[in-house]
């Protein structure tokens, strides 16, 4: 098997291998395959002057003519050197094609094979991983530890630090494809030329969805028992256009996912559990809130808040002029019956 170990990857795509000219990138992080197939076939093309040196091939018209891959790899460069072909694999079967190039006698070519996110046995994948002509990388969602160095790495080549909240809050809001982190990250560092640093406020300015942010506080506030924090939250929402039944709506689904925790709680888990195996994923800032929620309520108090919360929407609706003192009012009584609790 050649399939390379998650430890050896950069090693891997660290040089070019002679020895295994074939490289297959697959995985379910697309923007990190393509990432990938990017460095490792400009470091092929290093050096080389040959304007026609790096050829781009569809899978899917490859399909149809298996033997056009091997006359590609196998033709001489027009001025010499190594010979580059990018391969991106389409909704038809390569396998035939890929097949009869890891059995030709081709030296002095590098193939760079892009593909989705194969199974384990699957033909392509399983041909690679084979092979001894070939290198398999699978391409998995960034982790933790992948989007903390991909935020060192930008930030220190842009000479621009970032505070430790600043970081913390970034990672928060990033997600698992690299190609999407890679652009957040470098929006984030064009809105802060200029600063000396990176700040929380930077980060959710224009990374973080501000919208989604304040609804997450108004919701988080109300059902922790923090009346005031929750009416300034209420207010900078409304202030910026942010209607009433949409504030409702959001702190209702806020409660449904509060009565789910309760429920895992009462059947013998732990509020800190809870949190941490909630999905979607808790931002790390509202785990005290919600933490200190789920310890306020119980699964009938729920049950009831929910009630009247659906009571408040609908009225909400109904009077669209009324909106905002008819959800303000239902929301400072939640935060005062989760105060009482």
């Amino acid at each position: 098997m050649v399939a390379v170990r998650p430890a050896d990857v950069e090693a891997t795509l660290s040089r070019i291998d002679t020895v295994r000219p074939v490289l297959l990138l697959f995985g379910p992080d697309s923007g990190l395959v393509r990432e990938r197939a990017r460095a490792y076939l400009a470091k092929a093309m290093d050096g080389s002057t040959d304007p026609f040196g790096l050829i781009r091939l569809d899978g899917d018209e490859i399909s149809g003519d298996p033997g056009r891959l091997v006359d590609e790899a196998g033709t001489v460069a027009l001025f010499g050197g190594r010979r580059v072909i990018s391969l991106r694999a389409g909704s038809r079967n390569i396998v035939p094609a890929v097949e009869a190039l890891l059995a030709a006698p081709i030296s002095d070519a590098v193939v760079v094979i892009e593909a989705g996110d194969l199974k384990r046995g699957a033909g392509l994948r399983a041909l690679c991983e084979g092979s001894p002509r070939a290198n398999a990388i699978v391409c998995y969602a960034d982790s933790d530890r992948d989007l903390s160095r991909l935020i060192d790495t930008m930030t220190a080549e842009a000479n621009i630090p970032i505070d430790r909240d600043a970081r913390a809050e970034l990672m928060g809001l990033l997600g698992g494809d690299r190609m999407a982190s890679r652009g957040e990250i470098s929006k984030l560092l064009l809105y802060a030329a200029g600063e000396p640093r990176i700040t929380t406020e930077h980060v959710r300015a224009i990374v973080g969805d501000a919208s989604s942010l304040a609804l997450d506080e108004i919701a988080d506030s109300a059902f922790a028992g923090q009346p005031a924090e929750m009416s300034t939250a209420f207010a900078k929402a409304t202030h910026e256009g942010m209607r009433a039944d949409i504030i409702l709506g959001s702190v209702c689904r806020a409660g449904q996912s509060l009565h789910q925790m309760r429920l895992s709680i009462e059947q013998g888990g732990s509020p800190e559990r809870a949190v941490e195996s909630a999905r979607p994923a808790i931002h790390f800032r509202r785990k005290p809130l919600v933490e200190k929620a789920l310890r306020s309520w119980t699964v009938p108090r729920l049950v009831t808040a929910l009630l009247s919360l659906d009571d408040a929407l609908l009225a909400a609706r109904r009077h669209a002029g009324l909106g905002p003192s008819i959800a303000e009012r239902a929301l400072l009584q939640l935060a005062t019956q989760a105060r009482r609790g």
